[in-house]
This record gives C-alpha cells, structure tokens and sequence, in this order.
C-alpha cells in the first residue's frame, strides 16, 4: 500500500513537471510566380517577391516557478521551391536561449534585432521581403538578426518596452579592428498607436537610427518614418559615400477579408524612391493570397544595372500558410 502510495505520487509530480514545459513545433510555408524587367515569369520559393521566407522552427517554454521561465527557439529557412535550406545556415534565423519574469527578458544568441523589431512595430506589411521600407534603408541599415547577442528587453510600461542589444567586441568581427555592436529600440504599442525608436552602432563606426510609427483609423492605417543610416550597415566615421536619408509614407486599406496598402520609401540623398503596391485576401487566420507590385529605384552608383533587387520592376503572386 505504502509503495502504491509512493508510485502515484512520483506520476502525479511528474505530471505536474511535464504540464509546465512545452515543445511546439511551427512554420511557415509561402510560394509564389514572379516576372520581374528582363526575367521570364518563374516560381520564388525565397526571393524578394515572396511575402516571406519559408520556414520550420521549435519553441519551447519551461514555467520554473514564482513567474519565472526559461524558454529556447531553434528556426531554419527554407526554400520551398527545391527544399534547400535558406543561405546554407542550419537554424540561421534564430538559435537563442531566454529567461523572463517580472524583471523583463533576457535573450542570449542569434536573433532578430532591437533595430528590427522596432521597424516591425509600426512597417505595413509585416516586413515582407518586398517591403519598400525594408528594401531601400535595410531593416534600419544593419540586417535582421544578429549572431551572439545579449539581449535586455523591459517589462511592459502602458505600452511601452525598450530593448538593448549587445555584441562583445570577440563577437563582431571588423576590418577596422575589434568592435563591440550596440542596438536598441523604444516601442510603444497601445490601442490604435504604434511607434518606434531604432538605433544600432558598431564602434568606430557611425550609427544609423529609424523613427517611425503607424495609426489606425478603422477605415484605414497609415505609417510614415523618418530613416538615417549607411547602405550595408555601417561605415567607417569618415566615410560618406555610403550615407542614406530618407522617409517612407503609406496606408493600408482593408475591405473585408482583403486588404490593400500602397507605400513609398523615398532616398533624398541618393533621390531614388521605391514604390510598392500589396493585394492581401485572408482565405483563413492563417493562409492568405497575395500580389505584390514593386519598383526598385535606382540604386545610385551601384555596379551593373544599379538596382538593389537585380530589376526596376517585380509583379508576384503567391500564397502563404502559416503552421
């Protein structure tokens, strides 16, 4: 009786262990046919007219007791078009180790930037690959994700958080030397307002910032920034040739399950302006259709043919499911 008792205390704790952690695995798969200047119409299973990379991804959560929790995410790209993984890189999208609570969050290992996610909290189209904003100022010049960052991200104040990002100068390999990487963001995130401060820099180097910020009307949402940076991250401080200044403007309209948005990303100091139109239709919460429309400025002295995307105009058309 004693070792009956025993026995169905050890199942029932390890019960109550396994309903506290959880492992769940979910992706997202998105192919489409695109015609972009001098290219016959081909299908995109990672490219710029693909609304977003495919992708299979784990999460997992561990409740540790008093509010506190551990909690990891392995993510890998991949190209539904031939099933090769996105730019070679085994988790290359996320591979980072947490620890949360009352305190706020602790992030360690590659992830989305600070930068980043402060331009997704306002951008309209979730940060499409086709995104004008994300096209012609970079996700505010430095890339998404960087690899071995420290992460501190504040608990939620009526809407508003911060995170800080750090990269060890062993970290951050650099021509000019050993450099440490800082990247930060102030988003506020309430009702019907979202706004965001992004701003990064590698020692020794200039920084590059993005103030933006979106509303929603109901019958609308509108979204303009104002962008300050250097095309492909970072350049040395007394170096120009690479600077960019500009602003973007748009509006999405949504019309029952379909939504349009038109939005321009405008260059001053190069005068290039990019121009996007995006159709969305929701088939469900989570597959919709879309076609993309967008005209790459010129990229003002880049090498042959002086387009960022390779071509002045893309039409694509896909389908995305999210799992």
């Amino acid at each position: 009786m004693k070792k009956s008792l025993i026995a169905l205390a050890v199942l029932a704790a390890s019960g109550a262990a396994m309903a506290q952690s959880s492992v769940n695995l979910y992706g997202v798969a998105d192919l489409g046919l695109v015609k972009s200047n001098g290219i016959s119409t081909q299908m995109s299973g990672s490219g710029t007219m693909n609304n977003g990379n495919s992708r299979i991804g784990l999460r997992g959560v561990e409740d540790l007791g008093g509010g506190l929790k551990a909690s990891f995410n392995f993510e890998q790209g991949i190209n539904a078009e031939t099933g090769a993984t996105v730019n070679g890189t085994p988790w290359g999208r996320a591979a980072f180790l947490e620890l949360s609570g009352g305190f706020g969050g602790v992030r360690l290992g590659r992830a989305l930037t600070p930068s980043y996610l402060g331009l997704a909290a306002w951008e309209l189209t979730g940060a499409a690959n086709y995104s004008a904003v994300a096209n012609q100022f970079g996700f505010v010049a430095a890339g998404a994700r960087n690899d071995s960052q420290i992460a501190y991200t504040t608990p939620n104040f009526g809407g508003v958080t911060a995170t800080l990002g750090v990269v060890l100068k062993p970290d951050t390999p650099d021509a000019v030397g050993d450099n440490a990487k800082y990247d930060l963001n102030v988003i506020y995130a309430n009702g019907p307002i979202a706004a965001a401060l992004s701003y990064n820099k590698v020692q020794q180097h200039k920084a590059n910032m993005a103030l933006g910020g979106s509303y929603d009307l109901g019958v609308a949402k509108i979204a303009a920034s104002f962008q300050d940076g250097y095309k492909g991250g970072v350049a040395p401080s007394n170096t120009t040739a690479m600077k960019q200044r500009g602003f973007t403007l748009g509006a999405t309209v949504p019309v029952g399950a379909f939504s349009v948005t038109l939005d321009i990303a405008r260059d001053t100091k190069a005068k290039d302006t990019d121009v996007l139109v995006e159709g969305k239709y929701a088939l469900s919460k989570r597959t919709f259709a879309y076609a993309a429309f967008y005209k790459d400025g010129d990229n003002n002295g880049a090498a042959a043919g002086g387009y960022n995307t390779g071509a002045k105009n893309h039409l694509g058309l896909g389908i995305r499911h999210n799992f």
